[in-house]
């Protein structure tokens, strides 16, 4: 939370999500104090910066409230979506093309502007554009022609 917005209690918070139902009203986040509901939110007026919205929560009450969960860390529930990659699911994973060969497993993911990248155990990058199925564990990929071929 970055800091409290106007007299009744409302916080200003900055979503390091682009799932901005993590602030819907019903919301449930953790904090390290315990856990605070969503009864209320918009985006911040004048856009407050990216990902910025005012929150208003359950039990905290005057601008005395927000100020004492300034700062605060929130944390949600991982969403389930089926059709999304997440990266803590990736890493580990085996990688297979579209004909079956296995090119090693997942050691991390790399940012990239143009598409993030898979970093395989062989040092090899193989762009996220290039996935077209992925499984607990799996991952399969339909790469160009030659992209192994300096691996």
């Amino acid at each position: 939370m970055v800091r409290p917005h106007g007299l009744r209690g409302q916080v200003v918070v900055t979503l390091t999500t682009n799932r901005s139902e993590r602030v819907a009203p019903g919301s449930v986040l953790q904090t390290e104090r315990g856990t605070l509901e969503v009864l209320a939110s918009a985006p911040a007026p004048g856009g407050g910066g990216p990902g910025r919205w005012v929150v208003t929560f359950r039990s905290i009450e005057g601008r005395e409230g927000a100020e004492a969960i300034r700062g605060l860390v929130l944390r949600a529930q991982p969403l389930q979506d089926p059709g999304v990659l997440w990266v803590h699911e990736l890493i580990g994973s085996r990688v297979h093309d579209v004909e079956g060969v296995d090119r090693g497993a997942v050691s991390s993911v790399q940012a990239n502007p143009a598409s993030d990248l898979l970093v395989l155990d062989s040092g090899a990058l193989v762009p996220l554009c290039f996935v077209v199925d992925h499984g607990p564990g799996e991952v399969t990929i339909d790469v160009p022609a030659g992209l192994f071929d300096d691996a």
